[in-house]
């Protein structure tokens, strides 16, 4: 099986990105193809499901362009960004453009699911997590009371990655790490949760079978053969929810290890042996990708997303240029820690952990004449790290806190933001060989379900190495303790006016 290759597909918010990967771990060939993103009010997010076909199948066929053989793909593992609803009528045809993750107009269903389930204590026992505009529930809900006629036409609700596996095989079905964000599934039982679909009265015919990760789902079929080059009857597995898959894809699959993803989003996860739920519900707990294990996880809505955001409307000089994001952080890097008195809440479509309010807005505080770009850029890494870190104290207080953090994503390929992550956090970091995030820990599920390996875990030694750990600076953790004090203390500016929740989290 020297020769042989495995495709992991990574169906993100941004883009699609396809990898091949060789059976000793190297990747020997990647491509993405870019997604657009609709954000037809302030706080939604929509994308079409068959978008993101599309730029699977783009992906795809440039991956396996000559010389490179589409017979040497064993198997195919998909991951894919997590919660967004795929509504899909008897024939299986999109009904409506998918809500995402990062949707916030469900907040009088998540009050709806909430009072009907009664409290949400209930939640903690039944699906161990709170209700969120985030989650494929509330979305569920919405269609049902917005837009009536859509919801009498609904027979299905997938997530992303199984909407292209769908495409690929045909084949209905999901795996436990996806299921558990939907806020149906049970991730302590691993089933779909019957008290919860009959508290919102929905039958669990809408939701489809739930196989492993790494087992077989589906096989290509002759059509999707004929659309992406890939050879008919090519197996594909469960695959996994991008966080899941990317904590995969740098080894983070046992207890007592922790990562912290900058995406679109970003998070910080933690695996457990056995399902830990935060009292308060602040951060989330699912079902990992490596089996009997699962992950507690903070998630800030806008990470890598906020930083798009202010590259693309404060530094329109640099479009076109090479490598805009490292020339930013290199301006970055000359100001001093603390941005001179700026601070940045991350905040553009809500907010997830610790605050669990969709309303919240982001803000600059502290400006003045003397500021230029430069101060901003640096606000805006370091309100992204303080957002993190917010995550991190959660760990640490569910203890679970970590002795060192893996770093993937872009906040692992920057070595600014590595050092900022490091002294923020206070704790030593780490990265791996590998940098391809959730396609790559997609391709480790394809190679074990093909039988390359015998589990994930085997995968994972065989495959990465890490690299050697970069220790915080004492003196700039303390410097930086003060103004994760400030970032807190900045939080009301975020708070719409008239806001008087008095959650801080």
């Amino acid at each position: 099986m020297a020769d042989a290759l495995f495709l992991g597909l990574d169906v993100g918010t941004s883009g699609v990105k396809a990898l091949l990967m060789t059976e000793a771990g190297a990747v020997e060939a990647t491509a993405t193809t870019p997604l657009p993103l609709s954000t037809p009010r302030p706080g939604w997010a929509e994308q079409h499901p068959d978008t993101w076909w599309d730029a699977s199948l783009t992906s795809i066929r440039q991956l396996l362009a000559p010389p490179q053989s589409a017979r040497r793909v064993l198997a195919v593992g998909i991951s894919g960004q997590m919660h967004s609803s795929v509504f899909l009528d008897r024939a299986a045809e999109v009904i409506r453009p998918a809500l995402l993750w990062c949707d916030g107009r469900t907040t009088a269903e998540c009050a709806e699911i909430t009072q009907r389930v009664g409290g949400e204590d209930r939640l903690r026992e039944w699906v161990c997590n709170p209700a969120l505009e985030g989650f494929t529930l509330p979305k569920v809900l919405w269609l049902k009371h917005h837009e009536p006629a859509a919801f009498a036409r609904l027979a299905t609700v997938l997530l992303a990655k199984d909407f292209v596996r769908l495409r690929l095989t045909e084949t209905l079905g999901t795996e436990p790490s996806d299921a558990s964000g939907t806020l149906m599934f049970d991730p302590a039982r691993v089933r779909w949760s019957r008290d919860m679909l009959d508290a919102v009265g929905l039958p669990v015919a809408l939701v489809p079978e739930v196989g492993g990760s790494s087992e077989v789902l589906g096989h290509v079929t002759p059509a999707a053969a004929g659309l992406t080059g890939l050879v008919a009857g090519t197996p594909v597995v469960g695959g996994g929810a991008d966080n899941a898959c990317g904590a995969a894809g740098v080894g983070a699959i046992t207890p007592g290890e922790a990562v912290a993803s900058w995406g679109t989003s970003g998070t910080v996860l933690a695996p457990t042996a056995e399902p830990r739920v935060d009292p308060a519900l602040r951060a989330h707990t699912f079902c990992h990708v490596a089996s009997g294990v699962w992950y507690v996880m903070g998630v800030v809505l806008s990470a890598g997303g906020a930083f798009a955001w202010y590259r693309d409307q404060f530094a329109r000089d640099l479009a076109g240029a090479d490598q805009p994001d490292m020339r930013l952080s290199e301006e970055a890097a000359a100001i001093p820690p603390g941005a001179d008195g700026v601070t940045f809440l991350p905040y553009l479509q809500g907010e997830r952990t610790p605050h669990r309010d969709a309303a919240l807005r982001a803000a600059f505080v502290g400006l003045s004449l003397a500021h230029s770009r430069a101060h901003l850029t640096r606000a805006v890494l370091e309100g992204v790290c303080f957002a993190l870190r917010d995550s991190v104290s959660i760990l640490q207080e569910l203890g679970l806190a970590p002795s060192h953090l893996l770093l993937t994503g872009g906040g692992a390929r920057s070595p600014l933001i590595r050092r900022l992550q490091a002294d923020v956090f206070g704790l030593p970091v780490s990265t791996v060989n590998r940098e391809e995030g959730p396609a790559y820990g997609a391709a480790l599920l394809a190679a074990v379900g093909a039988g390359a390996f015998p589990d994930l875990a085997a995968a994972v030694r065989r495959t990465l190495t890490r690299e050697p750990l970069a220790y915080p600076d004492a003196q700039a953790h303390r410097a930086y303790q003060a103004l994760y004090d400030r970032f807190r203390a900045s939080y009301p500016a975020s708070r719409p006016h008239g806001n008087t929740d008095p959650r801080i989290g």
